[in-house]
């Protein structure tokens, strides 16, 4: 009879711990694919900014620094390898970006060419849906964080090598820019 006890006690044991296992892949796994789907998005950005570059210059010229700053971010961007490095890259060049849009500002002919204003309309359509991609990502990696951390299966996630893993914010730069109030101007 004990025997049979510690019997059903050892299967009880290895179900759990088979679970909290396959439990930790498969967020790993959800959050790996939530990125997946940031990725194609961004990669759309990427083919984008070019051709907001080139535009932005015919109006802008003597700009460089910003235009400069808007190409190396891209370049860092799209040859990120890891879901951090990317993370990093996509925050500098959405900062970069910002830059662009002051541009705009700064010159009403541009703000007026239809190219500009397509290149600008896509821009800001695949901007929402990094955004809304963002927020299931960022809602992935909390909660394959929360099974990470949590006890008991932090007990597995510690032994078999699952780690806490970032989240994809706006970054400092880029908040910075987000707290500043809008300034409004009337020609």
């Amino acid at each position: 009879m004990p025997v049979i006890i510690l019997l059903i006690l050892f299967l009880i044991i290895a179900f759990w711990l088979m679970n909290a296992y396959n439990n930790l892949v498969r967020l790993r796994n959800q959050r790996k694919n939530a990125f997946a789907d940031i990725d194609i998005l961004l990669r759309q950005r990427h083919d984008l900014v070019p051709q907001l570059v080139e535009t932005v210059k015919g109006y802008a010229g003597h700009e460089k620094s910003v235009l400069q700053k808007v190409t190396e971010a891209r370049s860092a961007a799209v040859s990120a390898t890891t879901i951090d490095d990317k993370i990093t890259a996509e925050q500098q060049l959405t900062t970069a970006l910002q830059g662009i849009k002051f541009q705009a500002e700064a010159y009403p002919d541009l703000k007026a060419n239809q190219n500009f204003l397509k290149l600008q309309d896509d821009l800001n359509t695949i901007e929402t849906n990094v955004a809304a991609s963002r927020r299931f990502f960022n809602n992935a990696t909390m909660e394959y964080n929360n099974a990470v951390e949590t006890f008991p299966s932090n007990l597995i996630a510690s032994n078999f090598d699952f780690v806490k893993e970032p989240m994809f914010d706006l970054g400092t730069e880029s908040r910075k820019v987000m707290e500043e109030p809008p300034v409004v101007k009337f020609p």
